[in-house]
């Protein structure tokens, strides 16, 4: 987080004085110590967020490639003029609030596709089509979760 708040320091500032240097070191060694001292964060836990990075970036990656094959199907569904919606239910592995949450909003985000309701571990699902349906419950996108929330393939 140092380092993030020195970069951006110099790069708003827009110079590269010995002044800007000192001052950025000494605001940035503040906001740090606050952080730490009020927020609870520290260099253990940065590392930890960092490491998972990757792995967020990977999900979002494969959120990006099954939002664009969405748009795909919900475009050729729409110019059918045939959607056959439906309701489905299913059950999740993944533990944590956020983990859920962002699993609701990534089904939410893909074109054809609601999350109507989560409770627990069973996601309530309206779909265009089936084929989109399927989606909303694939495997794929849980197990990246799982993997960032630290339980890998669940066990």
């Amino acid at each position: 987080m140092f380092l993030i708040l020195f970069g951006l320091w110099i790069i708003f500032n827009g110079r590269w004085t010995a002044e800007t240097v000192l001052c950025g070191l000494a605001v940035c060694a503040l906001v740090y110590a606050f952080a730490w001292k009020y927020i609870g964060i520290t260099p253990k836990r940065e590392w930890r967020l960092a490491r998972k990075a990757g792995q967020a970036l990977r999900y979002l990656l494969r959120l990006l490639w099954d939002i664009a094959g969405a748009n795909l199907a919900v475009t050729k569904i729409v110019w059918r003029g045939r959607p056959e919606p439906e309701l489905i239910a299913f059950r999740s592995r993944i533990r944590s609030e956020f983990g859920r949450a962002i699993r609701a909003g990534s089904i939410t985000l893909t074109p054809g596709t609601v999350t109507v309701h989560v409770q627990d571990d069973l996601f309530l699902v309206h779909a265009l089509s089936g084929a989109l349906a399927a989606g909303a419950g694939a495997e794929a996108a849980e197990k990246s979760i799982l993997e960032m929330e630290g339980s890998g393939d669940g066990n």
